[in-house]
């Protein structure tokens, strides 16, 4: 039975799961769903929909993360409710798109034009254009809100250049794990973008709800928080990403983008059809495959047309110089540049040391653990686990590493294995490189095992399959830095 149906069986069946909270810990599986491999699960009479690793795509399952006492999320399983639309989903459709579910939204996955691989292909040539609608944007402002993102992130706001933004990563309070990682970007003093993931949407409005209301309690300097619904986020990837970007300016010389680094984000005004002009959005430089990019953010009524202004660019001898691309190349093209998808690469058991994520910690913010007294969550674990034990810390037992992987790719879930067959470690995403033309692969392994060329095996259909620790980024990745001194010299002369 293909997985479609069975969904479609699910819905009829119990119309009122979308209401029900799901329990992961007692999910039992009911039925195979033939080669697509999904099935039932059924708790306390719900019906539930799980959707394993589509080997055909790379694309991860389908994922809702919740907040609960356990602080563990769902990871995997999803409710068979009615999902989102992005303001993109009819643009989609029309590009012949396959659409599937993710992060509660039907997302597509490839386009009728090009196959998973070309797209992730094009990116690296040209530019693609991926719909990231699905993202949470949040906008944190008031006197109070640098020092309550400080509080729930180990990011150092206070000297972030404004127009600026970092990764980072909200902490559960004492045990330091992930609740979900973000992107903070400083648009003035005590003014703040912020995208969280989708698939957390839901735990991490509860956490965000529950942490402000402790906040005003305590008396703190106010903070207001707004979500943007309904609001559009595109992702323009790929080295041609700027010329094409350059197109629709109204002003391309007051928008400068060749002064516009890595990391920072400028507000621009951009033309569209019908000589109308789209003002004040967002344009941040960076995305998620490693190429240089855009990812713009708009409000409701401009995301459609912008979009389709960008599609409609003509290239060289008319070809085109930007394509859709979906899911199946996003995945793919991140797992190159070593990026973390949350809720596999990451959760909220994982914290930034132990994911290989030391560097979001800010300098500054290495030696206060009272929270009290500024602190950001989890410090006083965090803190302890970047000293090795080998020098008198607490260190960690495992750490996120990269993978290159013989003969059959390894997938989530895959064991990796030391020369005697004792289990190390863990696969957490997986799949070929078609840059690099090998098995590449993300996961977690034994703390002291993780040093760049170490050998070790990897389970996959249970035969063990030789594979060595590589270091990251696979693909170097090429985001905008500014032209080199020596560049800039060679070209003035």
């Amino acid at each position: 039975m293909r997985a479609s149906r069975v969904c479609t069986r699910a819905k009829k069946l119990i119309p009122q799961l979308r209401h029900h909270p799901l329990d992961r810990n007692a999910l039992i599986p009911l039925r195979r769903a033939g080669s697509a491999g999904a099935f039932l699960v059924k708790h306390a009479g719900v019906v539930a929909f799980r959707q394993p690793y589509c080997s055909y795509a790379g694309v991860p399952p389908i994922q809702l993360c919740r907040s609960g006492s356990d602080n563990v999320p769902s990871k995997g399983y999803a409710t068979v409710r009615e999902l989102r639309k992005t303001l993109l989903y009819d643009l989609h459709l029309r590009h012949g798109a396959k659409m599937v579910p993710f992060g509660g939204y039907h997302m597509p996955v490839q386009y009728a034009d090009q196959s998973v691989s070309a797209s992730h292909f094009f990116t690296r040539t040209h530019s693609s254009l991926f719909d990231v609608g699905h993202m949470v944007q949040h906008r944190f402002t008031g006197p109070g809100s640098t020092a309550f993102l400080q509080r729930i992130t180990p990011a150092g706001l206070e000297k972030l250049p404004v127009n600026s933004g970092t990764l980072s990563a909200i902490l559960w309070p004492k045990t330091g794990g992930i609740v979900d990682d973000t992107i903070i970007t400083k648009l003035g003093d005590d003014s703040f973008y912020v995208v969280t993931n989708a698939a957390c949407r839901d735990k991490d409005l509860s956490y965000l709800g529950e942490e402000l209301k402790k906040w005003k309690e305590e008396g703190r300097p106010s903070v207001e928080h707004r979500v943007l619904e309904h609001w559009g986020l595109i992702a323009l990837q790929g080295p041609l990403s700027e010329t094409v970007l350059q197109q629709i300016l109204v002003d391309p010389k007051k928008a400068d983008l060749p002064t516009l680094l890595f990391g920072q984000c400028r507000w621009v005004d951009l033309k569209v059809y019908g000589g109308r002009v789209a003002k004040d959005i967002l344009i941040s430089r960076g995305g998620y495959t490693g190429e240089d990019g855009f990812e713009i953010s708009m409000p409701p009524q401009d995301t459609v047309d912008v979009t389709e202004a960008l599609l409609n660019f003509p290239g060289p001898d008319r070809l085109p110089m930007v394509k859709l691309a979906g899911l199946g190349a996003r995945d793919s093209l991140r797992l190159e540049a070593g990026l973390c998808l949350y809720g596999h690469d990451l959760d909220d058991t994982t914290t930034p040391v132990e994911g290989s994520l030391s560097w979001i910690i800010a300098k500054e913010r290495r030696t206060e653990t009272d929270v009290e007294k500024g602190a950001f969550y989890g410090a006083d674990v965090i803190l302890k686990q970047l000293v090795p034990k080998s020098k008198g810390g607490a260190g960690v037992e495992r750490r996120r590493i990269g993978l290159t992987v013989e003969g059959a790719p390894a997938r989530e879930g895959a064991k990796i294995v030391d020369a005697s067959g004792a289990e190390v470690g863990v696969v957490t995403s997986g799949c070929p490189s078609p840059t690099l033309d090998k098995n590449i692969a993300m996961g977690y392994i034994k703390d002291g095992l993780h040093k760049v060329g170490t050998e070790v095996d990897v389970l996959v259909r249970g035969k063990p399959r030789k594979a060595v620790v590589t270091k990251m980024p696979f693909v170097p990745t090429k985001y905008w830095k500014g032209i080199p001194k020596e560049a800039a010299d060679r070209d003035s002369k």
